[in-house]
């Protein structure tokens, strides 16, 4: 009986992956645009946490991921030009925290989304409805939660009665330092630099959203 030859089973050389790369670039990318285009929504958070946690531990990681991505481009000669897709997902993420609108698509989304309910609340303010009841503060009205969330900050609304109307502000953040940006509500015919916050600096935003409605901030 001859004799069998050894079974000798062929391995072909194992490939290498970058799969595990991709969709950490991905995560990473993904978390720190939402972290840009909504970063006025934290506007509830404590200004100090996200400004000195938030923001830093987030730029931190981008960072970290772009370097790290960055030394896999060493690996193409060897391993293929796949191994460039987690530093392109790296450049375009980077290009758009550049270049792209992100906290206009936010502000354009917010405006839309609550204009409604933000021009019954200016209604019930004219109408006397609604005044000011927060002590010491005779501009501040707490609307409180029962009633639609339309400004950030505890939902908490900014008007001067002037002799020209009413003007409203629904804030849309509230910083360190009493900064604050926000959708201004004017009289018909009136001037968002009139508003009373106003009355010691310009606004360093002025940006008209629709009939006597304002995108403002200090």
């Amino acid at each position: 009986m001859a004799g069998s030859a050894p079974n000798i089973m062929a391995t072909a050389p194992k490939t290498a992956s970058v799969r595990a790369g991709v969709a950490a670039a991905a995560t990473v990318c993904l978390v720190t645009l939402s972290i840009a285009t909504f970063e006025l929504s934290m506007a509830d958070w404590p200004s100090g946490f996200v400004l000195m946690v938030i923001l830093p531990l987030a730029s931190l990681l981008f960072f970290a991921c772009g370097l790290w991505s960055a030394t896999l481009l060493l690996r193409i000669r060897k391993d293929g030009v796949r191994f460039a897709v987690p530093f392109l997902i790296c450049a375009l993420t980077l290009l758009a925290l550049v270049y792209a609108p992100l906290e206009q698509i936010f502000l354009q989304h917010d405006f839309r989304a609550r204009r409604a309910d933000r021009q019954r609340i200016v209604m019930r303010v004219e109408n006397g409805e609604l005044i000011p009841n927060v002590d010491g503060n005779k501009n501040l009205i707490a609307l409180g939660e029962h009633e639609p969330y339309v400004s950030a900050g505890g939902n908490d609304i900014v008007i001067d009665d002037t002799d020209d109307g009413v003007y409203v502000l629904f804030l849309t953040s509230r910083g360190l330092k009493h900064y604050f940006s926000g959708f201004l509500r004017v009289p018909p015919g009136g001037d968002p630099k009139k508003f009373f916050e106003f009355s010691d600096k310009p606004p360093t935003r002025l940006e008209p959203y629709d009939k006597d409605w304002w995108f403002v901030a200090n």
